[in-house]
C-alpha cells in the first residue's frame, strides 16, 4: 500500500515539477529537449521568464485582482456561513428545518444556469465587469456548502457546554464567539482553505463577469495563450505562480482541511 501510494504521488506531482523546471528555462532549451535535462545540465536554470512576465503590467495587475477577488470572497463566506451555520444549529425560529432544507436543496444548482441572469441583475445595478461583481457571485455559491458544512460541525457541540455559558451570562452573540467559533476551528479552517482554492482558480465566473480593469491572473493568462499561441516561455512561469500559492495554502493546513471535511460531512 505504501509503495502504491507513493507511486500515486509520484504521478500527480511529476506535471507540477516538470512545469516548475520549464519556467526556469530558456526558450531554446525548451525547444531543444525535454524539460528533465535540467537535472543534468542545471546551467539552463534562468529567471529571465519570470522577469519577463513579471515586468507585464498586466499580469501583476491581474494577480493583484486576484487577491482583492479570493480574500473578500473567503472572508464573507466563512463569516457568513458561521454565523448562518450556528442558527440553524443551535436557535429556534420559525420554520428553521425547511430553510435548512432550502439551503441544501442550493447544492445542487448548477454555475450555469445562473451566469446570464446575474450577468443581468449586476449590468442592471451596474456592478458588472467589477471586482464587486466577481465576488458577490462566489459568495453567493459558496454559502449553501459553507452553510450545510458548518451546521452539521457545530450540531455535534455538547449542548452542555451552551447551557453552561448561558448561565455565566453569555449571550448568543458572545457565546458563538467565544465558545462555537474556538470549537469549530477546524471545520471553519477546511471550510476556508475549501473555498480559497475554489475561487483562485476558477476562470469561468471571472471570464464572464470580469473586464479588463479586474480580470484575474486564469483569465490573463487565457488572453496570454491567444495572443501568444504557444509561447511556453510566458505561459509557465504565469501557470505556477497561479499553482504555487494554492499548493502552499492547502499543504499547509492539509490536515485541518481534512480533518474538518470529514466532521463536517460524518456527523
Amino acid at each position: 500500500m505504501r509503495v502504491f501510494l507513493i507511486l500515486v504521488a509520484l504521478l500527480w506531482v511529476t506535471p507540477t515539477v516538470g512545469l516548475l523546471a520549464s519556467s526556469f528555462r530558456d526558450p531554446t532549451d525548451i525547444a531543444a529537449s525535454g524539460w528533465w535535462e535540467v537535472f543534468s545540465k542545471p546551467s539552463q536554470l534562468t529567471t529571465e521568464s519570470y522577469s519577463t512576465l513579471l515586468g507585464k503590467e498586466e499580469i501583476t495587475d491581474s494577480l493583484l485582482n486576484t487577491v482583492y477577488i479570493t480574500v473578500p470572497a473567503t472572508v464573507l463566506v466563512v463569516v457568513i456561513g458561521a454565523m448562518a451555520g450556528y442558527a440553524f444549529a443551535w436557535m429556534d425560529f420559525k420554520g428553521r428545518d425547511w430553510w435548512f432544507v432550502a439551503v441544501v436543496a442550493l447544492l445542487v444548482v448548477p454555475i450555469q444556469i445562473a451566469l446570464i441572469p446575474l450577468a443581468d441583475l449586476f449590468g442592471d445595478l451596474g456592478i458588472f465587469g467589477s471586482v464587486i461583481g466577481v465576488v458577490l457571485f462566489h459568495v453567493g455559491f459558496g454559502l449553501p456548502f459553507a452553510i450545510f458544512l458548518l451546521r452539521n460541525f457545530f450540531a455535534e457541540i455538547p449542548r452542555e457546554l451552551l447551557e453552561a455559558a448561558r448561565l455565566d451570562g453569555a449571550g448568543e452573540a458572545r457565546l458563538f464567539a467565544t465558545v462555537i467559533m474556538p470549537l469549530g476551528a477546524p471545520a471553519i479552517a477546511s471550510l476556508g482553505i475549501f473555498q480559497f482554492l475554489w475561487v483562485w482558480n476558477d476562470m469561468l465566473v471571472a471570464l464572464i463577469f470580469s473586464d479588463s480593469g479586474s480580470r484575474p491572473l486564469t483569465v490573463a493568462l487565457t488572453e496570454q495563450t491567444r495572443q501568444f499561441s504557444g509561447n511556453i516561455e510566458t505561459l509557465a512561469p504565469g501557470a505556477f505562480i497561479s499553482m504555487v500559492i494554492p499548493l502552499a495554502v492547502f499543504f499547509a493546513f492539509q490536515r485541518q482541511f481534512v480533518s474538518g471535511v470529514m466532521a463536517g460531512a460524518v456527523k
